[in-house]
């Protein structure tokens, strides 16, 4: 199970509240550009529309051993998800400033699966007080590496 696309943006930006495994509807072209690890998903997000899920502006490049049937790369894809998923995310994304982002793709035996999160935007102080807490628990690992060096 390893990753094909990450979304570097979605954990700096968003505090992540609750996280959903989908499946996606793809084209055979999609997968193949997929295989290759040739798109990026760091604008995308996902809607709840008519109880489907549908995931916008993800980018997966155009197969370049495709013909003239080759796939859109910015094209709207179909989520996959149980009707009881559904109706919590629509819950979670009703909620004023959550946002739905995917965190990955990869692969689930034959599969592309998209772990997909409710997220609430971060504000700027926000962003500030995690680079603090990560800097304070690197020097914190440094510190203890060091005392454990010296024994």
């Amino acid at each position: 199970m390893g990753d094909i696309l990450t979304n570097p943006k979605a954990r700096r930006d968003y505090t992540i509240l609750a996280t959903f495994e989908a499946g996606i509807v793809l084209h055979g072209t999609e997968v193949k550009s997929l295989r290759a690890g040739r798109g990026q998903i760091s604008d995308a997000f996902a809607r709840v529309d008519k109880n489907e899920v549908f995931l916008h502006n993800a980018h997966i490049d155009e197969y370049g051993f495709g013909n003239r049937q080759n796939h859109q790369p910015k094209s709207v894809r179909k989520l996959l998800l149980h009707k009881s998923e559904i109706r919590k995310l629509a819950e979670y994304a009703s909620a004023k400033a959550h946002t739905l982002v995917p965190l990955s793709f990869y692969w689930k035996g034959q599969k592309v699966k998209v772990l997909l999160a409710v997220g609430k935007g971060k504000a700027e102080f926000d962003k500030r007080q995690d680079i603090k807490e990560r800097e304070a628990d690197r020097e914190l690992r440094r510190a203890t590496m060091k005392v454990s060096r010296g024994k």
